[in-house]
């Protein structure tokens, strides 16, 4: 029988990796990986509306993955990749977004 930490802990990663298996959630996670940004940046960026997008951002936070924080009238949106160690690891097999960021003409939303 498995002891109740490494359940525990195999629970936490596929909860993870279920959340990120969703092609619009891995790409969030990509674009926060260079930077933080807010919901109208990742509008921008991936083409969609912002009720999507926020929703994506509330699965991403309530699984600990992305952190929010207010400025102003404005919520920006970072990675917690610290709070899981395994996460690191996958972060570093994703391809990066440094120069769609660069490219990109920054939204005037924010």
């Amino acid at each position: 029988m498995v002891g109740t930490q490494a359940s525990d802990s195999i629970a936490d990663i596929a909860e993870t990796l279920k959340l990120l298996s969703d092609k619009t959630r891995l790409t969030i996670i990509a674009l926060l990986k260079e930077r933080e940004m807010c919901v109208c940046d990742l509008v921008d960026f991936l083409e969609t509306t912002q009720p999507n997008i926020s929703q994506h951002l509330k699965k991403l936070k309530l699984g600990g993955i992305v952190h929010e924080s207010r400025r102003s009238q404005w919520i920006y949106y970072s990675l917690q990749a610290d709070a899981k160690p395994y996460l690191r690891e996958i972060l570093s097999q994703l391809p990066s977004m440094k120069q769609q960021i660069e490219a990109h003409q920054p939204n005037s939303c924010c």
